[in-house]
């Protein structure tokens, strides 16, 4: 069984730093869920006007075919993508198991971690948009909540394990 991680949450949580662990540390090949982005969306993002759903489908249709293709090709992977609602997971996980980490945090704390980035097209000014439209994980949505609170290397380090968990658990690797 191959396994397909997303990991998820509000830009500026840590996605990618914990993506690229799991990919260091685990040998999953990894997408950047931003490259996904048409040029459109980041254009409007940077302009500090949120995605509508619309404008979100064709991206996470486009995550679920990369994924899709490693699949077939025996890979295991990891992704980042924001995946706020449940709708959003939906399309994520069609024709593909995926597990999801959804890094939490209170929205101060993520919000100074975000103001401290440079050079990413999403400005501190959409959180609070982020965590208006963010629905928790449901009981029948497999995954995990990993807090963010401490240092990066910790909440690595509690991905990283939860995937292994998870990945012993179901059989993968």
């Amino acid at each position: 069984m191959h396994m397909h991680i997303v990991v998820m949450g509000v830009s500026g949580c840590g996605k990618s730093t914990v993506a690229e662990a799991i990919r260091d540390r685990l040998g999953y090949e990894m997408a950047e869920g931003d490259a996904f982005h048409p040029r459109a969306n980041i254009d409007k993002m940077s302009a500090g006007v949120p995605l509508s759903d619309e404008d979100r489908w064709p991206w996470l249709h486009a995550i679920n075919s990369w994924m899709i293709a490693q699949d077939s090709a025996r890979r295991d992977t990891v992704v980042s993508s924001s995946a706020l609602k449940r709708a959003y997971r939906d399309v994520l996980r069609e024709n593909v198991p995926v597990y999801f980490v959804h890094l939490c945090g209170s929205e101060g704390l993520i919000g100074e971690r975000l103001k401290a980035r440079r050079g990413h097209f999403m400005p501190p000014a959409l959180l609070p948009s982020q965590f208006a439209i963010l629905e928790p994980l449901q009981p029948d949505e497999p995954g995990v909540e990993i807090c963010v609170e401490g240092g990066i290397e910790d909440m690595v380090g509690r991905a990283v394990h939860a995937v292994r968990a998870y990945a012993a658990a179901s059989g993968g690797v």
